[in-house]
């Protein structure tokens, strides 16, 4: 399941961390991050999924 998450943080950030989290606040600031640059919303949600 983490290699589908991980599929999903590369085409849609948002969507990669809320199956890992849910609707929490690394979902919101994960959002946040991806409206500022794409970049940093991949990175933030490679974080997420892979820090557990």
């Amino acid at each position: 399941m983490d290699i589908i998450r991980i599929l999903l943080a590369f085409i849609l950030p948002p969507l990669g961390v809320f199956l890992q989290v849910g609707l929490g606040l690394q979902f919101w600031l994960n959002i946040l991050l991806t409206l500022c640059g794409w970049l940093p919303g991949i990175v933030h949600a490679l974080w997420v999924i892979l820090r557990k």
